[in-house]
């Protein structure tokens, strides 16, 4: 077994934002991807929450972890890698906030906006999961593409008023790999981006090269293909 394996979900942009991290911290890794395996007993047993991506590496007290934003605090811990997680307090502190930011406020209007769309199941108590009419799924799923404009502004104007990634950073940190990662799936639904984040996501992109790229290219094939005409 690779030093690190990561089992993974090729169109997601949860399992990207980690597929991204491993690749430019040059990290030894293998992948697998477990679409239509998550309920096999072996994988149940390492991830009971039946989530991707999943870490499984040596050093971890249950030898697995999930959660993206988990997976790369730890390794960032582990290995001291200052350029994506810093060590200051303060830049710290910018870097946990962004990625909190986006896990609890901004994730669940991108999947409330974008599901439908892409044919994931949606969660529990949600209108798309509800007996209610087709016409209030869709209009539920409208607002909450409305409801985008207002956080995405808020990360705008706080987290890179004065920077060109979050943290101050000279490269993108992982707050910044998990939101690019993250607005790629807006283009499922056409979003209408602000120019900024436009920018933004093409920074990203540019400052990590392939790492970025090449994993990038299966969400991107994927949103592509629920686009196609019937």
């Amino acid at each position: 077994m690779a030093e690190h394996t990561l089992s993974i979900l090729t169109p997601s942009v949860n399992n990207l934002s980690a597929r991204i991290f491993v690749r430019a911290a040059g990290l030894e890794f293998e992948e697998k991807d477990v679409w239509g395996k998550k309920d096999e007993p072996d994988f149940v047993a390492k991830d009971p929450a039946l989530l991707t991506p999943m870490l499984e590496e040596g050093g971890l007290p249950k030898g697995s972890l999930w959660e993206s934003c988990a997976i790369m605090q730890y390794i960032c811990n582990r290995d001291g890698l200052d350029q994506f997680y810093p060590s200051d307090p303060g830049r710290r502190a910018m870097v946990d906030s962004a990625m909190f930011y986006m896990i609890g406020t901004v994730y669940p209007l991108v999947a409330r906006a974008t599901y439908p769309k892409l044919g994931f199941p949606q969660y529990a108590g949600e209108a798309a999961t509800s007996d209610a009419s087709d016409e209030v799924k869709a209009q539920a799923q409208k607002d909450a593409e409305a409801a985008l404009a207002e956080p995405l502004e808020a990360f705008h104007k706080h987290f890179l008023s004065d920077s060109k990634f979050v943290g101050g950073g000279d490269g993108p940190s992982i707050a910044d790999i998990r939101w690019a990662a993250t607005l790629e799936f807006l283009r499922a639904v056409d979003y209408d981006l602000p120019q900024w984040a436009e920018d933004y996501m093409k920074a990203v992109e540019e400052a990590l090269g392939d790492a970025y790229s090449e994993p990038a290219a299966d969400v991107r094939g994927f949103v592509a293909s629920v686009k196609q005409p019937a």
